[in-house]
């Protein structure tokens, strides 16, 4: 296992649910201090105190609404008050919309556009320059595998991800000669509420491919930035699906993405561990082996500040 530097902090936005808790968890068990940003205070007191008991580090917890305009500026200016040098960013909260464009709500898919782009580019902007001034740190940005691949019935969402990956990669470069690294984690389709929040439940996505275990793409993105690569790739499947879409036209890449994104004929009578069955068996807490997790409340309270799982 790749370890932290325990200097310092790592603040994990979205990190109270999903993937962003198992990064967050990651750290901790590095014993490195943690600062979460999260919408539900109760839900963050909960996770620090687990941390802070189970693994001895400091947490600091921040409940802010990325949604609204201005948090993350808040957010940079509590933590700066506060004295933290924060080492690590992980830019986890991010949410999505499925249905077609010209049919869904466009006042919540500015809201989106808000949170999965403005306050990760505002938080990665006010980190960036701070870890400049010490020449050290490291950001890892959640984007998705759909950032390169046009995906019909969730346009805005695939497009706002390809916007991550793109900006990442290109500050990636501009800070080349310093000790800083940004990673790009894209993962595919991960078994959190992200399905149920952005109403893509009954897809072929969702009712007929199997789910990523966010533990597991946590760890692939965590090692993936404390060597400092540039851009991560979860799992054999997206592997082979981004290969495969190299040799594809963009044409033929909409067509298949569309495909995945229809409803799916086994919407009905499907047996299959779906997020909140197999959520349910994570709601329990074991101090005794330390392992924890978190109230199934916690999880949709937080949903608009966790990632979406794609």
């Amino acid at each position: 296992m790749i370890t932290s530097s325990n200097s310092g902090y790592a603040l994990v936005t979205g990190g109270t649910s999903g993937i962003g808790f198992e990064i967050a968890k990651l750290f901790a068990q590095n014993r490195q201090n943690l600062i979460l940003v999260a919408r539900s205070r109760e839900g963050l007191l909960e996770i620090a105190e687990f941390f802070e008991k189970d693994y001895g580090v400091k947490v600091y917890t921040i409940a802010k609404d990325l949604f609204v305009p201005g948090a993350a500026k808040e957010i940079f200016a509590e933590t700066m008050q506060q004295g933290f040098a924060v080492d690590y960013l992980v830019n986890d909260a991010g949410q999505g919309l499925w249905g077609k464009f010209a049919d869904t709500n466009l006042d919540r898919e500015i809201d989106l556009v808000h949170l999965n782009i403005i306050a990760l580019m505002s938080l990665t902007k006010y980190y960036l320059r701070e870890m400049i001034l010490r020449n050290e740190g490291r950001i890892l940005q959640l984007a998705s595998a759909l950032a390169k691949a046009p995906t019909p019935y969730m346009s805005v969402y695939a497009a706002t991800k390809a916007f991550v990956l793109s900006f990442s990669e290109a500050v990636a470069r501009e800070i080349k000669d310093t000790k800083i690294t940004i990673t790009t984690l894209l993962p595919n389709a991960t078994d959190t509420d992200f399905f149920h929040k952005s109403g893509s439940e009954h897809t072929v996505t969702y009712r007929e491919t199997s789910l990523y275990d966010p533990a597991d793409i946590a760890k692939s993105g965590f090692e993936g930035m404390m060597k400092g690569e540039h851009q991560v790739v979860s799992g054999i499947k997206n592997k082979l699906q981004g290969a495969m879409t190299a040799l594809m036209t963009d044409e033929a890449v909409t067509d298949m993405m569309h495909k995945q994104m229809l409803p799916s004929e086994k919407t009905k009578g499907r047996e299959q561990i779906t997020h909140h069955q197999s959520q349910k068996e994570r709601t329990r807490i074991n101090k005794s082996s330390g392992d924890y997790e978190i109230h199934k409340n916690h999880i949709h309270e937080d949903a608009a500040v966790q990632h979406p799982g794609h």
